[in-house]
């Protein structure tokens, strides 16, 4: 063969690898499309124990095709306060077992003719994506079909290649000592480098595959690589995780320490461990005299056999260690040092890879949460300074507020930049209208945060002129701000229930209260200050501050109609 023919060959391979992860991609997004807000009911509701944990993690890889997805939907549900970190880890125990269909997949596509089946699955695809009611349907499709087309363009690579019969080929191959642990752990590194480097196990699957079937890369070096693809795979989570909290950075851990025990424990039983699984499927790795047709049939099944096999006794080992491992990721991730709640930071919301739509989505609603229980703290220091006589408590206090209204501003622009990049991904409907409703709330909460600036600066224009209100006046702000307080506990609430479970009237009967009270005021203040009881300018003051109150009503209702999904409603 020439130059130009490996060139070619070469091309045709890293061509078909992409195509193969592309393929997944697809695969695993239109699944977790079609799935919705399923998963995460799923792993909020079947992770009671270390059992069920670990069946969901088989169940949901198996469904979305991706260990790295199913990992990072789970640190960011630990990030989010929805999974404890020992279910975690047992969701990641059976992530890891649910990823090792996509070898058996593979090792099909090396034994079956997939071409029968990949082009009527891309016509059904694409008439199946037009279609608005069936698109995920197709999309999936589509994607399952460019995986198998993926394979078989693999396959034809492989045989083009002929490296069986290419003598600097077998002679590389050749020179290392399988019967050597320092060649196995060669070649574990090999492994887990590449796949941090392409971020796809299953892409180094595909390579691996694709050598051992030509007979180039004996079986122990192989399986070697598969071993390295496990450790390999866990950087991804814990890339994801790198700007969570404590917890979830935990979880990430956690499946890295889970994939190295298993990976030291099988290389000090390596070579019983192989030809024992080598055994099951009735290869035999000794044997000389098996012809490349064989070779290239029974190799792919071994690697899915050994992979299935590592990931399920790896398992049952350390299922039941489960508390152990959890004392061993906090030993090794201390807790950040505490921050001061006044500096801007998103909780929730991390700027990191592989993020589905549903996830995505989430987040951002468990940061919104996190936004109205901040915009409360920040009305407390109002009804804080308003109790406040002296100057330097109150003059420190004021300009933390201050702080805060820039903080919200922060919050919003940030949590709103979030939400846009979301809005590029392809969205089902339903994601679309809560993205939407999300970003009303976000503008509504921070117009509350505004009136809480607005209260605090009336309240120091009150000082800077030497004024005060009189005693009856500071009872009814206090009543005023009671009912805005009762308010906004109300909206909160609603970011951590369930829509079906909120019950609206109770924030419009808040409202209705502080507007018929805003009006009782406004009619008692002209009659007082005709009675010479204060002067115009406190009574003003005064005012502003009950109406600001009400505005800030009308805020709150805002957000609770939108969370609702109801229309606004006219002033």
């Amino acid at each position: 063969m020439t130059a130009n023919d490996y060139i070619l060959i070469f091309s045709k391979v890293l061509g078909s690898l992409a195509l193969l992860i592309y393929g997944m991609k697809i695969m695993s997004e239109a699944l977790q499309k079609m799935a919705g807000s399923q998963l995460r009911h799923i792993l909020g509701a079947m992770t009671t124990n270390r059992f069920t944990g670990m069946l969901t993690g088989v169940f949901i890889t198996c469904a979305v095709q991706s260990s790295s997805a199913t990992t990072v939907m789970t640190v960011s549900f630990v990030n989010a306060g929805l999974l404890t970190l020992a279910q975690a880890i047992s969701v990641i125990m059976g992530a890891n077992i649910g990823t090792t269909l996509t070898a058996w997949i593979m090792s099909l596509g090396y034994n079956v003719d997939l071409t029968i089946v990949v082009f009527p699955a891309f016509f059904v695809g694409i008439m199946l994506i037009y279609s608005k009611r069936h698109r995920y349907i197709g999309d999936f499709l589509f994607g399952i079909a460019f995986l198998f087309f993926a394979l078989v363009l693999l396959s034809s690579a492989g045989k083009e290649l002929d490296l069986e019969h290419n003598p600097d080929a077998i002679s590389f191959f050749s020179s290392f000592d399988v019967r050597s642990h320092a060649t196995i752990f060669v070649f574990l590194l090999i492994g887990t480098i590449i796949t941090c480097i392409v971020q796809s196990s299953a892409a180094v699957m595909a390579i691996t595959i694709l050598l051992c079937s030509t007979g180039v890369l004996p079986i122990y070096l192989g399986i070697a690589l598969v071993m390295g693809e496990n450790i390999g795979t866990t950087a991804t989570a814990n890339l994801a995780a790198l700007g969570a909290n404590t917890q979830a950075r935990r979880a990430a851990m956690a499946h890295l320490v889970f994939n190295v025990f298993g990976v030291v424990w099988v290389m000090a039983l390596f070579y019983p461990f192989v030809n024992f699984v080598c055994g099951l499927v009735g290869y035999d790795p000794a044997a000389t005299n098996i012809s490349t047709a064989e070779r290239a049939k029974m190799l792919p099944i071994v690697l899915a056999a050994f992979h299935t096999c590592f990931n399920v006794a790896n398992t049952a080992l350390l299922i039941g260690l489960i508390p152990r491992i959890e004392k061993v990721v906090c030993w090794l991730i201390k807790p950040k040092a505490n921050k001061d709640e006044d500096d801007f930071r998103l909780r929730f919301i991390q700027m990191g890879i592989m993020k589905t739509p549903e996830l995505s989505v989430l987040e951002a609603q468990k940061e919104i949460g996190s936004f109205g229980e901040r915009i409360q703290r920040m009305f407390g220091m109002v009804v804080e300074l308003l109790n406040t006589k002296e100057g330097e408590p109150f003059s420190k206090l004021y300009s933390r507020i201050e702080k805060y209204e820039s903080i919200s501003d922060n919050m919003e622009i940030e949590i709103a930049k979030y939400l846009d990049q979301v809005s590029n991904a392809h969205l089902s409907d339903d994601t679309k209208e809560k993205v939407r409703t999300m970003l009303r709330e976000i503008s509504e909460i921070e117009s509350i945060g505004d009136s809480c600036y607005n209260l605090a600066r009336t309240m120091n224009r009150l000082r800077s002129g030497k004024e005060d209100f009189t005693e009856q006046q500071y009872e009814h702000i206090h009543q005023m701000f009671g009912l805005t307080n009762d308010a906004l506990t109300h909206m909160n609430l609603m970011f951590v229930k369930s829509r079906d479970m909120i019950d609206p009237n109770a924030s419009f009967n808040i409202e209705n209260e502080i507007n018929n009270f805003r009006g009782q005021l406004r009619t008692q203040n002209i009659s007082d200050v005709n009675n010479h009881q204060y002067t115009y300018a406190v009574g003003t003051m005064y005012m502003d501050i009950i109406s600001e109150c009400e505005k800030l009503g009308d805020y709150v209702v805002n957000v609770v109609e939108a969370r609702m999904g109801m229309r606004q409603r006219e002033s």
